[in-house]
């Protein structure tokens, strides 16, 4: 285990009945809050007007930025933050799924950098603070409500980034399972492909002596993989749903990967495929993951024979480690498969013909990758093996 810090400070409020804290919370910050939110959805299922309610009862001053897109994009962040300037706004409260999350963490930088957010999206600037950041969260994926990081995607450039800072951690986020009740089918299981893919990265390192961090990861993709079908059979059940929202939070708080260095590889690589064909994240990933997997299996086949056994029970006796290894990259494939998600990367219409500008868009920061680090022809390899 390498030597480590630890440090989130997001207050995380969860559970049924606590929207109500935004009565507690809010104030701290001020009274000019920014209210970012996606498509339209919180209005539909009533969510809005119960925040709206909240903010009304203590007096807040809503400024409202609607519209952010699934894979949000830099000109709504260029909104936020002009919106932030404009009317010197004390707090950003961004209501809605990962997403909107991810945005309302750009705005709140941008609107204290003096510059063009996209600077720090693509490491080329370091922002030196940031307005505080409500979230409230209605679908479980990202783990975006208690981490610092965020993904911005550039249209003109055809470019998707994760960025991180100290001053992107959510001051607080409310997370009641029951406003995750109307998310679509297909939205939740992306949901659950991409908080696994999030314990998957964690569960592909090299570090040594890591036995509670497998352990940890191993117990919420066994969670997953037991709760997922019986979700999607009874979607409005209210455990059920507790236990997926928690299990995306977890994934994504850092707990996972104190003392390692997890691989992250695979983010790369479908980050460079949605920003040219703007698929949905946790599509690409059920897609490209296993790829992965099988391209880097030799890397330590020890490793992925322990997921193979210890997440989805393979039987070992009689078989090489290689075989158990293998029959795990495949259960893993024929699980994702089996809750509705996509193979391959042909089902979104996607052929070889933009692969040489996706591995391009990759590599931009040159070979990357902790458990094995890739270069440009391993990226085209797992694209192709994809298709």
């Amino acid at each position: 285990m390498r030597s480590f810090q630890f440090y989130n400070p997001t207050r995380l409020i969860f559970g049924k009945g606590q929207l109500q804290a935004l009565q507690t919370e809010v104030p701290k910050y001020g009274k000019r809050i920014l209210l970012v939110y996606g498509g339209g959805s919180i209005k539909r299922s009533g969510l809005y007007d119960q925040v709206i309610s909240q903010l009304n009862e203590i007096g807040a001053e809503v400024t409202e930025l609607a519209g952010v897109e699934p894979n949000p994009r830099l000109s709504t962040v260029h909104k936020g933050v002009e919106l932030c300037r404009t009317h010197n706004i004390d707090l950003v409260l961004a209501v809605g799924g990962g997403s909107v999350l991810d945005c309302g963490k750009a705005i709140a930088v941008g609107a204290k950098y003096d510059g063009d957010m996209w600077a720090v999206v693509v490491r080329e600037a370091t922002p030196e603070g940031g307005l505080p950041l409500g979230t409230i969260l209605t679908m479980a994926a990202t783990g975006s409500e208690m981490n610092n990081g965020s993904v911005i995607t550039n249209q003109d450039t055809q470019e998707k980034w994760a960025w991180f800072s100290e001053y992107s951690f959510p001051a607080f986020s409310i997370l009641d399972p029951e406003y995750t009740y109307t998310v679509p089918l297909d939205q939740t299981v992306y949901g659950m492909v991409d908080m696994m893919s999030h314990v998957f990265e964690h569960y592909f390192h090299l570090d040594t002596n890591t036995p509670v961090q497998l352990g940890f990861c191993e117990t919420i993709l066994r969670t997953v993989i037991d709760t997922a079908p019986r979700l999607i059979k009874d979607p409005e059940n209210y455990e059920l749903r507790e236990t997926i929202l928690y299990c995306g939070t977890m994934a994504l708080n850092d707990v996972l990967n104190m003392g390692l260095a997890g691989d992250w590889a695979s983010h790369n690589i479908e980050h460079a495929v949605s920003a040219v064909y703007d698929i949905p994240h946790g599509g690409g990933l059920a897609i490209l993951f296993p790829h992965w997997m099988k391209h880097n299996l030799d890397v330590d086949v020890d490793r992925f024979k322990r997921m193979a056994v210890n997440v989805f029970d393979i039987n070992p006796i009689g078989k090489s480690d290689k075989q158990v290894a293998e029959e795990g990259i495949e259960a893993l494939r024929t699980f994702w498969t089996s809750i509705g998600a996509p193979s391959r990367l042909a089902d979104y219409d996607i052929d070889d013909s933009q692969i040489d500008v996706m591995a391009d868009k990759a590599m931009r920061f040159g070979p990357f990758g902790f458990f094995k680090n890739l270069q440009r022809e391993d990226v085209v390899q797992i694209y192709q093996a994809a298709l």
